[in-house]
């Protein structure tokens, strides 16, 4: 008996552990979602898209370029985000031609701080549509104390927003402003890109699209509140369907004409639905800050499309077309199949006469250099006396040598360089060389007191100071880039007395070197000098062996550290003092960026320089320009045809 006692209580102890055991874990498996669902409730602005700010320095300078690193950029919280941060950290020092800077003028001390995302407002009239207070909180954002942005004090100014969509949307009406100096922000941080989005907006029917975000924002906001409530079970699940049955809809529909029928009746019923919720006692804290919450994640949604359609859109300028890169491979193979002969004596000496006018191109781009010669030869009065030297890589020599060897330009010389073939004294330089083109940079200046400005300057690269070095025999040259049309021509450059300046070139005066003197450090700098740019250069080369330019950009290079925009700099300090500025007429810059200059006054000009993002030979290029690019190019030849390059 004892024994059977015993073990029945040694059962039942058992039996006992195990029923605690089940319910530990029943309570367990409750809590954790209900702890997951409060961290989560109490994280959810950082859950979702972040953006990304700009840290400014003490001196008010602010450098970005294809060099620098990810230290002034601020880490995303949110992985899509994160995300996107690493593809542009690694992909953008592949980027041939994209050096951006924003720097602040010395005269002008008060900055407004980092440059914002202030192409925001258009963006979000689809993005933050989904609500009034959205969109008040974007106002919010874009205001500032003297222009200062206000990214990082969203909670500050979040907490004066109205609860109520009427009182949102009357006060973004009362503070929505200065469009035209949110689109100069805008170009400050994501430079042409805003331009190119600005000029191809396109006009989209999406009123009853928009109206059904407002509503779905309006019930997410109360249905948390409503939901808490037993008595108002009925109209919860009411209002579940129909926020279900709109994000359906949406999540597949954009704009109007695509919505599926009986779309008015849905309207309807969701408007009584929000009305009924209203109408309910609920807690007008809880509401509005699910309200501040859904203001967050649509910004910071807003805030990522802008910087993931900027990424796109400088991949898409930076990197060569599918149709030139066919050219390439195509010319390449063709040569091995038949190479081109070898250049006849006469030719050879050509290429060393210096009483001819050689005009010199650094490019990596088959068709674009063909109609920088097209253009050339077309408009000479005596183009017999033209001699032209493609310097290029050895990835696309051979692709040169058969284009030019099979194209004639009248009574013209080209002669293609692989420039890794130099050879250099060893004393002066590394053996190892590559082919550099000339490096554009976005000048930005943001004053508080008047508008912001933009430039595009293109210097020199490396490969340019090498040019003593490839035409030891030549005594004056002319460089061009390979992204100008000439319209004029320009035998009068070798002509003109340069008063014993090494570089003939049109100035940018817009751009003073004393502004970017905190650029250049403790070098000194002349107050009276400007910028000046690459793409027509008469360059000197005697001089240019007396004063050793190359050895003093070789110094300035050395000598600087920091990686960011180290072109620029020695650039600018190594030509200070010894720029011989050309008559503007020369060259009308700009028509890679720019957008509105007369017809009139493109085609009177007589070099066009198509510096900025959108070259004509991409889709992006600004179309009332490229026309003038285009004629230039035969579009009945075969490889041009087979690449489908049109």
């Amino acid at each position: 008996m004892k024994g059977g006692i015993g073990g029945s209580l040694t059962a039942k102890r058992r039996w006992k552990g195990f029923v605690i055991a089940v319910l530990g874990l029943v309570l367990l498996s409750l809590l954790v979602p209900l702890v997951f669902l409060l961290g989560l409730h109490n994280g959810f602005h950082s859950s979702g898209f972040s953006t990304a700010q700009q840290s400014s320095s003490a001196s008010g300078v602010r450098v970005y370029s294809r060099h620098s690193t990810a230290k002034n950029v601020s880490q995303s919280e949110g992985d899509e985000s994160r995300h996107m941060d690493d593809l542009m950290r690694r992909l953008e020092p592949t980027f041939s031609k994209d050096i951006r800077e924003n720097f602040v003028g010395e005269a002008e001390n008060k900055t407004a701080g980092s440059p914002l995302l202030d192409g925001l407002p258009k963006e979000r009239s689809r993005a933050n549509s989904t609500g009034a207070a959205a969109m008040h909180a974007a106002t919010e954002n874009i205001k500032g104390i003297d222009g200062s942005p206000m990214l990082d004090g969203l909670p500050e100014k979040r907490s004066r927003a109205n609860s109520t969509s009427v009182a949102a949307t009357h006060a973004a009406t009362e503070n929505i402003k200065g469009i035209d100096e949110g689109e100069k922000l805008c170009e400050l941080k994501f430079g042409s890109y805003c331009l190119w989005r600005r000029n191809h907006k396109e006009k989209v029917n999406d009123f009853i699209v928009r109206k059904m975000k407002d509503l779905l924002y309006v019930a997410r906001a109360y249905y948390p509140s409503i939901a808490k409530l037993p008595a108002l079970d009925k109209l919860s699940q009411e209002m579940k369907q129909n926020i279900q049955e709109f994000e359906r809809v949406l999540s597949v529909t954009t704009i109007d004409k695509d919505l599926p029928p009986l779309i008015d009746q849905k309207l309807t019923k969701m408007e009584a639905v929000i009305a009924q919720a209203k109408a309910c006692r609920v807690d007008c804290s809880n509401v509005d800050k699910k309200f501040r919450q859904l203001v967050d994640l649509t910004e910071d949604e807003a805030t990522f499309h802008m910087r993931q359609s900027a990424f796109l859109y400088q991949l898409a300028v930076q990197t060569m077309p599918k149709s030139h890169h066919c050219l390439s491979m195509r010319l390449t193979v063709e040569y091995f199949r038949d190479p081109s002969p070898d250049i006849d004596q006469s030719l050879a000496e050509r290429h060393l006469n210096p009483d001819l006018h050689h005009i010199v191109i650094f490019s990596n781009n088959v068709l674009a250099s063909s109609a920088v010669i097209n253009s050339t030869v077309m408009h000479a009065k005596e183009s017999e006396s033209q001699v032209f030297h493609v310097v290029t890589d050895r990835q696309n020599y051979f692709a040169m040598k058969l284009w030019f060897s099979r194209n004639k330009y009248m009574e013209a010389t080209v002669e293609v360089l692989n420039i890794e073939d130099v050879k250099l004294d060893n004393n002066k330089a590394s053996t190892s060389i590559h082919l550099s083109l000339p490096d554009e940079y976005r000048v930005s200046f943001h004053k508080v007191d008047r508008p912001s400005t933009t430039e595009y300057l293109s210097v020199f690269s490396h490969s340019h100071y090498l040019l003593p070095e490839i035409f030891r025999s030549l005594k004056k040259v002319v460089v061009l880039d390979d992204d100008v049309i000439v319209q004029r021509d320009l035998s009068d450059l070798w002509g003109i007395y340069m008063d014993g300046k090494v570089n003939g070139a049109v100035q940018s005066c817009s751009v003073r070197l004393v502004q970017l003197r905190k650029l250049f450090g403790n070098k000194r700098v002349d107050e009276t000098s400007c910028a000046w740019m690459s793409g027509l250069n008469v360059v000197d080369l005697v001089r240019w062996r007396e004063q050793d330019i190359s050895g003093r950009y070789l110094k300035l290079v050395k000598e600087m550290n920091s990686e960011e925009a180290v072109t620029l700099r020695a650039s600018l300090l190594t030509f200070q003092g010894e720029v011989y500025a050309l008559d503007d007429k020369w060259v009308l810059s700009g028509l890679g960026h720019k957008y509105g200059v007369d017809s009139e006054t493109v085609k009177n000009a007589r070099v066009l320089h198509f510096n900025g993002k959108m070259k004509p030979w991409l889709e992006l290029g600004i179309h009332d320009y490229t026309v003038f690019w285009r004629k230039f190019v035969d579009p009945e030849n075969q490889f041009l045809s087979d690449c489908n390059i049109n």
